[in-house]
């Protein structure tokens, strides 16, 4: 983290970190207060690196636990209030089409393309992150990229006269 990030700043950065593994802003959420809480009771480093190891550990281990039990999404409930307030537009992914296609993407596509086209890690640096081969880290980027491309095509096509 650099000096003059401020905490806000890195937990607005763990929310988008968060919102890109889970695709739910409420899961998002969820996974960053748990990553927080984590890392506060751990007494570790405010970075960005150990946050995003707790937020990606959190995600893990909700994705192992809903293959167990499967969980009953509440976004339906119209008494709920949304808990975070989302109104900077700099810290918002309020696009639905972008959304759609985002949510046709594998955790992990979505994850690598997050990590470097957001955050601007290098495929070195999200192979160490990951703990996988820098190899399947450039096929997930590729991967992914060539989705959406897939995607925005098949929809400009359909929107055409």
């Amino acid at each position: 983290m650099a000096v003059s990030e401020s905490i806000e700043e890195l937990l607005h950065s763990g929310y988008r970190y968060a919102l890109s593994l889970t695709n739910n802003k409420a899961c998002a959420e969820d996974v960053l207060q748990e990553a927080w809480l984590a890392v506060l009771k751990a007494d570790g480093p405010h970075t960005r690196p150990y946050l995003y190891s707790a937020i990606r550990s959190r995600f893990l281990n909700i994705n192992k636990r809903e293959k167990l039990l499967p969980a009953i999404s509440l976004d339906d409930a119209p008494e709920l209030e949304e808990p975070f307030d989302d109104t900077d537009i700099r810290y918002s992914l309020e696009c639905p089409i972008l959304e759609k296609a985002l949510a046709q993407l594998k955790d992990t596509e979505r994850e690598a393309l997050f990590l470097t086209a957001v955050e601007g890690y290098t495929a070195n640096e999200i192979a160490i992150f990951t703990q996988q081969p820098r190899g399947t880290v450039l096929s997930h980027i590729h991967r992914a990229k060539q989705k959406i491309r897939r995607f925005f095509d098949s929809n400009n096509a359909e929107a055409a006269p």
